[in-house]
């Protein structure tokens, strides 16, 4: 056999094999998520409570403010809105093209008073895609702070409010989240003495 078929069908087995290999990795079965316990101490903090009535787009303000802070500097590869839902977008690059992902989200409040963002509509690009792969890709692919959690296999977020750092020993809880209706209750525990 001489040399150019030899390349010929190496190089065919290398992108055939790059081909596989990448819808391997986009259907393969999600692992299970575990969500953090908290500790005793903080789901029963005690303090001083004040509520605080807020709007969508100062919760969108401040939201991006702590992932900011959380993610270290970093820029983080997505982006997200809150209007009548809460709409993530980002870029994935394949073979040097940029592919659009955005996904919609409705936000529920467990009873903890954290913020489980259900899944409720996806668009990457043309492709179709199931959500548990796309948010998946998002969970290996962005590096999240500590206090939220991808779940693929339920198609969700969790937002642990009571793990993100607030000088003092502030807490945060979710009370009531109707972003239709653009009214956001949060409640902030303040230790007291």
């Amino acid at each position: 056999m001489n040399k150019w078929k030899f390349a010929f069908f190496a190089l065919a087995g290398t992108v055939l094999f790059a081909i596989l290999l990448v819808v391997y990795l986009a259907t393969r079965p999600v692992d299970v998520v575990n969500l953090a316990e908290s500790s005793e101490g903080e789901s029963e903090v005690k303090g001083n409570i004040l509520v605080v009535q807020t709007t969508t787009k100062e919760l969108e303000s401040i939201s991006k403010k702590y992932l900011k802070d959380a993610s270290k500097g970093s820029p983080l590869p997505l982006d997200f809105t809150i209007d009548d839902d809460i709409q993530l977008t980002s870029k994935l690059t394949v073979f040097n093209t940029d592919i659009d992902i955005s996904m919609n989200f409705d936000p529920v409040v467990d009873k903890k008073g954290n913020i489980i963002l259900k899944q409720t509509g996806m668009n990457v690009g043309l492709l179709n895609i199931p959500p548990e792969t796309a948010m998946k890709i998002m969970r290996d692919s962005v590096e999240f702070p500590s206090w939220i959690t991808i779940n693929p296999n339920k198609a969700e977020i969790y937002i642990d409010l009571s793990r993100i750092n607030i000088d003092s020993g502030t807490r945060v809880r979710a009370k009531e989240l109707d972003l239709s209706k653009d009214q956001i209750l949060l409640e902030i525990i303040v230790p007291g003495e």
